[in-house]
């Protein structure tokens, strides 16, 4: 057909095997569907695709859909075009209360609640949820019942048990205990205990302006962490974040047990088939001492460019409702071990005995579903919305580093808390004053990615699919 109507897509090309493949087929599926578009879909780098995006805008040109990591929302929300206008419109506003958009059922009211809710302010849904992750537990049956350890733990004190079993064991793994120095595994402790990362509730409701990294739960937390090392029980790659040293450590039975993404799910059974041990999953512990509050997610979602012409509009939308049908986003859940997107999707992958043949997959849905409206009142499944979240994140894994190697907990969040001050109230005088409508003069989004980068060069386990790890969980 001639003159299709084009509309343009950019994602992050996260590296995982056929990961890129699939959106080229859903993009030609989609097309058979409605010949009448062209959806042109490219992968952009990881690292500078919001970049990418805010220059492509300063220049008058924009994709119809971005698809951004979930701290990069705050960004999302300021970013400005030239003229002023926001750079992003709201997706919950556009489909207008429909039911359907160009024959495509609506999912938007089918989208699990933590994932709604993250991307949820004022009651707006303003972009569509496209990958969800929480954190989880993953445990070396074979090492635990050895120890004598018929389950796994569940809350700190638990682990604790744990870790004092697996030490005592003759022969046994070098420490007990591993996860990465990351700031995902930080906001889900939080989230546990009802902590914040900002005011404002979070920045739930209105712009953060203060950033606390020494509240009771961080040090709670923090605290803990430090007890686990100080006996013995955690091991501490000494690098920031150590995605691919801490998956080594457990394939090669040096811990017993390491917490890590549900992302890792399919990633974690093979190490355990490739090493020849069971392994089973956990959910992330909580305190004891304190209510249990709630899950943190992470992941990404995609915005929709404000001013598109009505047809082009509604054509991103429709491929916005394709591309998490039921069956597209169970598919996108068996290849990637994601957070199945909808209700619907969870209950197609129920229905057709995918939970039953892979019982370790429903975990994730299971606990991210524990609290999901967060009843207690506390944003839990909602999560932090700021600026520099990046930035954030490596300060207080900093900050934590220090912590292990010897730096007193209260001492070192304290100043950790100057330093991400700092970085919130650059972003704000910069976001509020331009609206990042000149990208080559807006502040990092990040203070060490290249230093990141760095870091994970050493990785020596399956170095292609933990590149695709490392991406997705920075």
């Amino acid at each position: 057909m001639k003159n299709r109507i084009p509309i343009e897509v950019w994602v992050p090309d996260l590296t995982f095997p056929g990961w890129m493949d699939r959106w080229y087929q859903q993009a030609a599926d989609f097309e058979r569907l409605h010949p009448e578009y062209q959806v042109v879909v490219h992968g952009k780098d990881f690292w500078q695709l919001p970049r990418q995006v805010a220059e492509a805008a300063a220049e008058g040109h924009v994709p119809a859909l971005s698809e951004y990591y979930f701290y990069m929302t705050q960004v999302a929300r300021d970013s400005r075009r030239q003229d002023g206008r926001p750079l992003f419109t709201s997706v919950e506003k556009a489909v207008g209360g429909r039911t359907e958009v160009l024959g495509e059922p609506v999912v938007l009211d089918d989208i699990i609640p933590p994932l709604r809710d993250y991307y949820t302010l004022a009651g707006d849904l303003t972009c569509m949820p496209t990958v969800g992750t929480t954190s989880l537990l993953y445990g070396n049956t074979d090492l635990l019942r050895r120890a004598g350890v018929e389950s796994l733990p569940r809350t700190w004190q638990e682990v604790e048990e744990v870790c004092a079993r697996v030490a005592a064991l003759r022969d046994g793994p070098s420490h007990a205990i591993t996860w990465s120095n990351h700031g995902t595994f930080i906001q889900q402790a939080l989230a546990t205990q009802g902590g914040l990362l900002v005011n404002e509730h979070n920045g739930r409701l209105g712009r953060a302006t203060v950033a606390d990294l020494a509240s009771p739960e961080m040090l709670r937390w923090v605290e803990w962490w430090r007890g686990l090392h100080r006996n013995g029980h955690y091991y501490y790659t000494g690098k920031i974040p150590d995605w691919a040293g801490t998956l080594k450590a457990f394939a090669d039975q040096d811990v017993a047990i390491r917490i890590s993404s549900s992302n890792d799910v399919n990633y974690m059974f093979r190490a355990a088939e490739d090493n020849g041990f069971d392994i089973e999953t956990g959910i992330f512990p909580y305190d004891a001492s304190v209510p249990y509050v709630g899950n943190a997610i992470a992941g990404t979602a995609l915005w929709m460019a404000e001013g598109l012409d009505e047809a082009t509009q509604e054509g991103a939308l429709a491929f916005l409702m394709y591309l998490h049908s039921p069956r597209n986003a169970a598919e996108r859940h068996k290849a990637n071990s994601f957070l199945p997107l909808t209700h619907s999707a969870h209950d197609l992958l129920e229905e057709e005995g995918w939970y039953a043949a892979n019982p370790h997959h429903r975990l994730a849905y299971d606990h991210v579903m524990r609290f999901p409206t967060g009843q207690s009142g506390v944003p839990a499944s909602e999560g932090a919305l700021f600026g520099d979240f990046a930035g954030n994140q490596d300060v207080m894994t900093r900050a934590i580093g220090d912590v292990l190697n010897g730096a007193d907990p209260a001492e070192r969040m304290a100043f950790a808390t100057v330093e991400a001050q700092e970085l919130l109230d650059a972003y704000n005088a910069y976001a509020l004053s331009s609206g990042f409508r000149d990208p080559r003069n807006s502040p990092p989004t990040s203070l060490s990615v290249e230093a990141f980068k760095e870091m994970r060069a050493g990785r020596d386990y399956s170095a292609a699919d933990m590149e695709a790890v490392v991406k997705l969980h920075r």
